[in-house]
């Protein structure tokens, strides 16, 4: 008679039975393992990460995004405008007048444009190691979103809708794809060790998506995910005595309850956790890189090596088999509302050198052509000058803008040395090719090989889906 065998046929109850087994992840791999163990693996289902088909041949097979919070300038970053430039410190042409009345005067950028690549597309000074892969890189200059604060304008950009509780984009990517490593999550968040971004956990949430496609955080530093191994070692015989326990038990619950997609959930999570106790920690060894991809990212130097460290993370984990990885800054700091000049430096000053590691890095590896590199915020500022807290020419800053701002993309079958898209003269309004949030969400599941349209989850009597009630469409120009 087995351990398990002898704890079932006691009297005690499920919840005292994991409650004598004590704490710790190792004692949580479930029927999963076991049945991996000797060769049974089952087909995917609603509540698993395991690997599915995409509905066509995908370009990519994962995706970084670089989540830019408190709204990037377009203007002072990725959209040169002379006429921004010539008149400023005068008022507004009536057509690109602030309509909630929040700037005065026109306010040009401080920073210089310079064209890069052979394709010739500018950049401003702040962005020289970002603009050396002016040729990977597609700009859009185009975008445009629904609203003007950061929540709302945060869940547009995260989830499709301005209206919170919903799934994440990379909550929608591992339901449709599932990961190619077991032994790591299909979606990863990577927030600053200092403090989380605004809205919190929530950035990386699967809303009414079942738990097992949540985004996991990681940390940066220090242990990268917190009581994954136990305080105290124990015995192999032992971890085999409890894991064959907890998966009776599991799945004598389970048949009790069948249907219970949380239960499913929870169960395939704590598995999961198991697993990443032999490779959690191996992927997120950086010393194992060499100085010279420390130094290309930055981690020699104070300014850039916090950001550095998760770009170079980001990269051994999607090299490793993870679709989805968020990398987010403390706050919202690219919200100039006081000094934007000083504001968007700093910002600058913390990212280019990494990012700039980050895209030489994949392309040294081979990397790029598979990884879908997204950079931006929920919306831009604006392009008149806003005077908060101070009158001093020089120290402006600038508003929220959702009417007209730039992302951009690279690799995963982007098409790169481009601009598309445009804004007026000014910058205010997004006029040429205009690019919705649900068009971005489009070609990228696009480039991942899948169906906006197609991937879809029954919710409230409904089929729900990422770019739901806008019309979207992939923006054919930005594939290569």
């Amino acid at each position: 008679m087995t351990t398990a065998d002898s704890i079932l046929r006691s009297a005690c109850s499920r919840r005292a039975a994991i409650s004598r087994l004590g704490g710790g992840f190792g004692g949580l791999a479930l029927a999963t393992l076991l049945s991996e163990a000797h060769g049974s693996i089952p087909a995917p289902s609603a509540s698993d990460v395991r690997l599915r088909s995409p509905h066509h041949v995908p370009k990519a097979r994962a995706v970084i995004q670089l989540f830019m919070h408190g709204g990037p300038s377009h203007v002072d970053l990725l959209d040169p405008k002379p006429l921004l430039t010539k008149f400023d410190g005068t008022p507004p042409p009536a057509e690109v007048a602030d309509d909630e009345n929040r700037t005065t005067y026109l306010l040009g950028s401080p920073f210089e444009f310079r064209k890069h690549g052979d394709c010739g597309v500018e950049y401003a000074d702040t962005l020289p190691c970002i603009a050396r892969h002016a040729d990977d890189i597609a700009v859009v200059r185009s975008m445009y979103t629904e609203h003007r604060n950061h929540e709302q304008a945060i869940w547009m950009a995260n989830t499709g809708l301005i209206v919170a509780g919903r799934p994440n984009i990379g909550a929608w990517i591992a339901y449709g794809l599932g990961t190619e490593n077991q032994n790591l999550p299909a979606y990863v968040a990577l927030p600053e060790p200092a403090g989380l971004p605004t809205d919190g956990a929530r950035n990386w949430s699967s809303g009414w998506l079942p738990p097992i496609f949540q985004g996991t955080a990681i940390r940066s530093e220090g242990m990268p995910v917190l009581h994954l191994q136990p305080s105290t070692p124990r015995p192999l015989s032992i971890e085999q005595a409890r894991m064959q326990l907890l998966q009776s038990l599991n799945n004598r619950h389970r048949d009790e309850h069948p249907g219970e997609l949380e239960l499913d959930a929870r169960i395939a999570s704590f598995e999961l956790a198991a697993r990443m106790q032999l490779s959690a920690t191996d992927a997120l060894d950086l010393s194992q890189e060499t100085d010279n991809t420390h130094k290309l990212y930055g981690l020699d130097q104070s300014a850039t090596r916090s950001y550095g460290r998760r770009c170079l993370m980001a990269r051994r984990l999607i090299e490793r088999g993870v679709r989805f990885v968020q990398i987010f800054m403390q706050g919202q700091p690219w919200d100039t509302h006081n000094n934007n000049t000083a504001g968007t430096r700093s910002c600058c000053e913390q990212t280019d050198l990494p990012i700039g590691g980050l895209l030489t890095d994949l392309k040294q590896r081979g990397l790029l052509e598979s990884t879908l590199v997204q950079w931006g915020g929920e919306f831009g500022r604006t392009p008149g000058a806003e005077q908060r807290d101070t009158k001093t020419r020089g120290t402006e800053g600038r508003d929220h803008h959702p009417y007209g701002f730039s992302i951009w993309l690279a690799g995963g079958g982007i098409r790169g040395g481009q601009a598309y898209g445009g804004t007026d003269d000014f910058g205010y309004r997004a006029i040429v090719n205009r690019t919705s949030t649900a068009d971005l969400h489009a070609t990228i599941l696009h480039q991942l090989g899948l169906d906006h349209e197609a991937l879809t989850y029954a919710h409230n009597s409904r089929d729900e889906r990422l770019t739901d009630v806008y019309p979207a469409k992939v923006i054919q120009a930005l594939l290569s």
